[in-house]
């Protein structure tokens, strides 16, 4: 079992920064993957950006160049560099990892991005 908390969300204006943390229950050297997606009001779960075990990284058009995705083995975390964000940021976020096959997400944390 895997248990995902994020933290770090809130209300920020257009072009501002946020860094979202998302803490796990148990070493993160044994994940095969992580990852954060969000969801927007009324719209469908969208991948944002991913981070595999041997630390390549990947990310969504949308947020590239925008966002940077890192962890740290020490702190059993995830990391969600957000700058420069834009009103269609707005969204609840969700951390995600990928162990032995089966999915854990955690509970979420809103971000607002609104003047």
């Amino acid at each position: 079992q895997v248990q995902l908390v994020e933290s770090g969300g809130g209300l920020v204006h257009p072009g501002g920064s946020l860094r979202l943390s998302c803490a796990a229950s148990r070493s993160i050297a044994s994940f095969d993957l992580m990852a954060w997606y969000r969801q927007a009001p009324g719209k469908e779960r969208l991948w944002v950006a991913a981070m595999t075990r041997d630390g390549s990284v990947s990310y969504a058009g949308s947020v590239q160049g925008r966002f940077t995705i890192s962890d740290s083995n020490a702190d059993n975390a995830l990391y969600l560099q957000m700058d420069s964000l834009e009103p269609a940021d707005t969204a609840v976020y969700y951390c995600q990892t990928v162990l032995e096959g089966r999915q854990y997400w955690g509970q979420g944390t809103q971000v607002t991005v609104s003047s």
